[in-house]
Protein backbone atom coordinates (compact mmCIF):
# COMPACT_ATOMS: atom_id res chain seq x y z
CA UNK A 1 0.00 0.00 0.00
CA UNK A 2 1.55 3.32 -0.84
CA UNK A 3 1.55 6.41 1.40
CA UNK A 4 -0.77 7.72 -0.31
CA UNK A 5 -3.41 5.19 -0.10
CA UNK A 6 -2.48 3.95 3.41
CA UNK A 7 -5.57 4.41 5.81
CA UNK A 8 -4.91 6.13 9.16
CA UNK A 9 -5.14 4.00 12.31
CA UNK A 10 -8.36 4.39 13.96
CA UNK A 11 -8.61 4.48 17.90
CA UNK A 12 -10.51 1.52 19.73
CA UNK A 13 -13.92 3.68 21.25
CA UNK A 14 -13.53 1.07 24.29
CA UNK A 15 -9.96 2.32 24.75
CA UNK A 16 -9.78 4.72 27.39
CA UNK A 17 -6.55 7.58 28.19
CA UNK A 18 -6.18 8.70 31.27
CA UNK A 19 -4.55 11.62 31.94
CA UNK A 20 -3.42 13.17 35.91
CA UNK A 21 -4.09 16.48 35.77
CA UNK A 22 -1.83 18.13 38.58
CA UNK A 23 -3.13 20.98 40.74
CA UNK A 24 -1.40 24.32 39.82
CA UNK A 25 0.47 26.44 42.71
CA UNK A 26 -2.42 28.41 44.00
CA UNK A 27 -2.42 31.93 45.45
CA UNK A 28 -3.02 29.91 49.27
CA UNK A 29 0.21 27.91 48.15
CA UNK A 30 2.07 31.05 47.44
CA UNK A 31 1.03 32.36 50.62
CA UNK A 32 2.11 29.25 52.79
CA UNK A 33 5.15 29.86 51.24
CA UNK A 34 5.86 33.27 51.99
CA UNK A 35 4.09 32.67 55.55
CA UNK A 36 6.73 29.98 56.32
CA UNK A 37 9.90 31.99 54.65
CA UNK A 38 9.01 34.65 56.94
CA UNK A 39 8.77 32.70 60.45
CA UNK A 40 12.20 31.16 59.53
CA UNK A 41 13.87 34.40 58.40
CA UNK A 42 12.84 36.25 61.70
CA UNK A 43 13.56 32.85 63.82
CA UNK A 44 17.14 33.38 62.11
CA UNK A 45 16.77 37.12 63.29
CA UNK A 46 17.34 38.13 58.97
CA UNK A 47 14.92 40.38 57.10
CA UNK A 48 14.40 39.30 54.07
CA UNK A 49 12.40 39.24 50.74
CA UNK A 50 10.32 36.48 49.02
CA UNK A 51 9.30 36.00 45.71
CA UNK A 52 6.26 33.35 44.21
CA UNK A 53 5.98 32.54 40.66
CA UNK A 54 3.68 30.13 39.05
CA UNK A 55 4.44 27.80 35.87
CA UNK A 56 4.48 30.62 33.32
CA UNK A 57 6.85 32.70 35.45
CA UNK A 58 4.12 35.07 36.47
CA UNK A 59 4.13 36.49 40.06
CA UNK A 60 1.87 34.91 43.09
CA UNK A 61 3.26 36.32 45.53
CA UNK A 62 6.18 39.21 46.92
CA UNK A 63 7.01 40.08 50.28
CA UNK A 64 10.03 42.18 51.79
CA UNK A 65 10.50 43.25 54.98
CA UNK A 66 10.96 46.42 56.18
CA UNK A 67 15.02 46.47 57.13
CA UNK A 68 15.51 43.86 54.35
CA UNK A 69 17.64 45.39 51.90
CA UNK A 70 16.23 47.16 48.53
CA UNK A 71 17.84 44.66 46.20
CA UNK A 72 16.85 41.90 48.16
CA UNK A 73 13.66 42.03 46.07
CA UNK A 74 15.44 42.04 42.90
CA UNK A 75 17.50 39.21 43.89
CA UNK A 76 14.75 37.05 45.36
CA UNK A 77 12.64 37.21 42.07
CA UNK A 78 16.01 36.44 39.92
CA UNK A 79 16.36 33.58 42.26
CA UNK A 80 13.06 32.06 41.11
CA UNK A 81 13.29 33.05 37.65
CA UNK A 82 16.05 31.08 37.76
CA UNK A 83 14.87 28.53 39.12
CA UNK A 84 11.62 27.91 37.19
CA UNK A 85 13.71 28.08 33.89
CA UNK A 86 15.91 25.18 34.73
CA UNK A 87 13.78 23.40 37.10
CA UNK A 88 16.75 23.68 39.52
CA UNK A 89 17.93 25.13 42.65
CA UNK A 90 19.79 27.83 42.19
CA UNK A 91 22.46 26.78 44.93
CA UNK A 92 22.96 23.44 42.21
CA UNK A 93 23.87 25.97 39.69
CA UNK A 94 26.37 28.13 40.71
CA UNK A 95 29.06 25.72 39.79
CA UNK A 96 27.67 25.84 36.36
CA UNK A 97 28.49 29.46 35.53
CA UNK A 98 32.15 29.48 36.40
CA UNK A 99 34.98 29.76 34.03
CA UNK A 100 35.05 26.66 32.14
CA UNK A 101 31.26 25.46 33.36
CA UNK A 102 28.23 23.66 31.46
CA UNK A 103 26.34 27.33 31.32
CA UNK A 104 29.40 29.55 32.06
CA UNK A 105 27.96 32.03 29.13
CA UNK A 106 24.66 31.68 30.25
CA UNK A 107 24.17 34.34 32.41
CA UNK A 108 25.03 36.89 29.56
CA UNK A 109 23.98 35.33 26.49
CA UNK A 110 20.00 35.94 27.45
CA UNK A 111 18.59 38.58 28.29
CA UNK A 112 16.37 37.48 30.93
CA UNK A 113 16.84 38.36 34.95
CA UNK A 114 18.68 34.92 35.78
CA UNK A 115 20.70 34.76 39.06
CA UNK A 116 22.40 31.97 39.94
CA UNK A 117 23.18 32.42 43.54
CA UNK A 118 21.79 30.46 46.21
CA UNK A 119 18.31 30.72 47.22
CA UNK A 120 15.92 30.20 44.43
CA UNK A 121 14.16 26.89 44.27
CA UNK A 122 11.60 24.96 41.84
CA UNK A 123 8.26 24.27 43.46
CA UNK A 124 6.68 20.59 42.04
CA UNK A 125 3.69 18.93 42.73
CA UNK A 126 3.36 15.26 41.79
CA UNK A 127 6.32 15.00 39.78
CA UNK A 128 5.30 18.07 37.98
CA UNK A 129 6.80 22.04 37.95
CA UNK A 130 4.50 24.36 39.38
CA UNK A 131 6.37 27.31 40.43
CA UNK A 132 9.37 28.76 42.07
CA UNK A 133 9.90 30.58 45.11
CA UNK A 134 13.21 32.70 45.36
CA UNK A 135 14.35 34.46 48.39
CA UNK A 136 17.01 37.44 49.02
CA UNK A 137 18.56 38.84 51.37
CA UNK A 138 20.62 36.47 54.01
CA UNK A 139 23.66 35.06 52.99
CA UNK A 140 23.22 32.53 50.07
CA UNK A 141 23.10 29.47 52.30
CA UNK A 142 20.48 31.18 54.44
CA UNK A 143 18.15 32.03 51.69
CA UNK A 144 18.41 28.77 50.33
CA UNK A 145 17.58 27.05 54.01
CA UNK A 146 14.41 29.24 54.00
CA UNK A 147 13.34 28.70 50.72
CA UNK A 148 13.68 24.98 50.91
CA UNK A 149 12.26 24.62 54.88
CA UNK A 150 9.44 26.61 52.80
CA UNK A 151 9.02 24.10 49.84
CA UNK A 152 9.24 21.00 52.20
CA UNK A 153 6.36 22.55 54.15
CA UNK A 154 4.29 22.90 51.36
CA UNK A 155 4.51 19.06 49.99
Amino acid sequence: MSPATATPARRNPDEHHTTTAVVPLTIQDAEALVDQVRRAAEAAGVTVSVTVLDAGGHLLAFRRDDRAVLISGETSTRKAYTALQLNAATADLVDAVQPGGLFHTLPTALDRPLLFIAGGLPVHRDGRLIGAIGVGGGAPSQDHGFAQAAVEALV
